[in-house]
């Protein structure tokens, strides 16, 4: 399973619709927030199945603060992660993970890619398509589930 994964578009669509060219074909979207009406221009524009939470620029969203996704026996959890202040570490996020036994979390928030294992649990931040910060371009991640493992890469546009 191919996994494409955006997190703080912010609006801007012709990001979203260049780093689609890159990224098909996946199987499905994760968007982690800011701004989760994105998620819903992917799902409508291009006809994938998307899971979106919250972010902190999400003010009057339907779409949960997190959500744990078990997909080819792997659990992700996917929320924004600053109700973790992720901007201050990564503990409390590491926390949340373990006490669901997920195999992944993934975030966005810091506009910052990550890449990172902490145990057995992958620590995924796709960095941003519209804001980047941490002296990278715009940047989105892809996660490849097979042979029970999940292997993850952040790309530049």
């Amino acid at each position: 399973m191919r996994i494409g994964v955006f997190s703080d578009t912010h609006g801007f669509l012709h990001f979203i619709d260049k780093a689609m060219k890159v990224v098909e074909p996946v199987d499905l979207i994760l968007h982690a927030g800011d701004i989760s009406a994105d998620a819903d221009y992917i799902r409508e524009a291009y006809n994938y199945r998307v899971y979106g939470v919250s972010g902190n620029c999400d003010t009057g969203s339907d779409y949960p603060g997190e959500r744990l996704i078990q997909l080819e026996g792997k659990k992700i959890l996917l929320t924004h992660g600053h109700a973790y202040r992720v901007k201050h570490g990564y503990e409390r996020l590491l926390a949340r993970a373990k006490d669901l036994s997920a195999d992944a979390v993934v975030f966005g928030h810091t506009h910052c890619p990550e890449n990172t294992r902490v145990g057995n649990v992958l620590i995924f931040n796709p960095g941003s398509l519209a804001l980047p910060r941490c002296g990278t371009g715009r940047t989105f991640g892809v996660l490849e589930i097979r042979d029970e493992d999940i292997k993850s890469s952040i790309k530049e546009l």
